[in-house]
């Protein structure tokens, strides 16, 4: 078992080396898809991602509670791609009531998450934006979303086997 996780910015190249890695890694592969088709430009981009994925693949989709959804079938797979944190974490914070409690419900997601892959076989290959590059956004929502995701990816990436970050289509291993 291990945990690779993939970051960088947005078109960086982050879905296309998981799914290179996956395919390197040969077994049986189930693929996590975390994006909800809540309009016609996200419902062209999952549909455009889902024929880039070869076509023996299983999918689960799961905007959330990933680690449920994954805990009882993980045995059964030799790969576990999860494709993205970076949604996950919005569908999350965004169900939450408040600040606080979205806060509470994003670390509790990734600290279940990680407690699953600890306990399966299946190597993990975790895709997430690095957002914290860029400029402070000019609003709360969207300050506290880059907050929490930079939380969520530090814990993923002090877990994880192996980190890349993505630039430009260049994997760089940075652990």
């Amino acid at each position: 078992m291990s945990c690779i996780l993939i970051t960088g910015g947005a078109r960086a190249g982050k879905s296309g080396y998981a799914q290179k890695l996956a395919i390197d890694n040969s077994g049986k592969v189930l693929f996590v898809a975390t994006a909800e088709a809540k309009d016609e430009d996200m419902r062209l981009r999952i549909e455009k991602h889902k024929k880039s994925r070869p076509s023996n693949w299983q999918t689960l989709e799961s905007p959330s509670e990933v680690a449920n959804a994954i805990s009882e079938k993980a045995g059964e797979y030799q790969v576990i791609v999860i494709d993205c944190i970076t949604m996950l974490v919005s569908n999350v914070m965004l169900a939450a009531d408040d600040e606080k409690s979205a806060e509470a419900a994003v670390i509790n997601e990734i600290d279940t998450l990680i407690k699953v892959m600890k306990f399966k076989s299946s190597t993990y290959i975790l895709v997430s934006n690095e957002v914290g590059l860029g400029i402070v956004p000019d609003n709360e929502l969207s300050r506290n979303y880059r907050d929490l995701l930079g939380r969520a990816n530090q814990l993923l990436a002090r877990y994880a086997d192996e980190v890349y970050l993505m630039v430009s289509g260049i994997p760089v291993k940075i652990k």
